[in-house]
């Protein structure tokens, strides 16, 4: 997607700190933390949304949950929220599918 803020981090086309990468997801502190630890994991893939997410594509979810898991781990996070945005009006504003770890 060319106009996608988030294909753009993914691709380096925009400077981006990542905290984790592998060949499914980055991840990435938010530029606009809503906690003290507030931490985007992003698909590689393009998916807009849950909304459009098709079954050939569903690990993909729960590989996001495993890693933001990890990533609480490796913060020392005693507890944490995993939120998704679901559509507009789920308060989704960037549509790239991603998992908000707050903490």
């Amino acid at each position: 997607m060319d106009n996608c803020l988030f294909c753009k981090i993914i691709n380096k086309e925009i400077p981006s700190e990542f905290i984790y990468e592998d060949d499914l997801c980055v991840a990435f502190n938010d530029i606009k933390p809503k906690a003290p630890t507030h931490v985007l994991l992003v698909p590689k893939k393009h998916i807009d949304s849950i909304m459009t997410l098709e079954e050939e594509d569903r690990d993909i979810v729960s590989h996001l949950v495993y890693i933001a898991k990890k990533i609480a781990e490796d913060k020392g996070l005693e507890g944490y929220q995993l939120k998704f945005h679901v559509g507009e009006k789920g308060g989704q504003e960037i549509f790239h599918l991603h998992l908000h770890l707050l903490g």
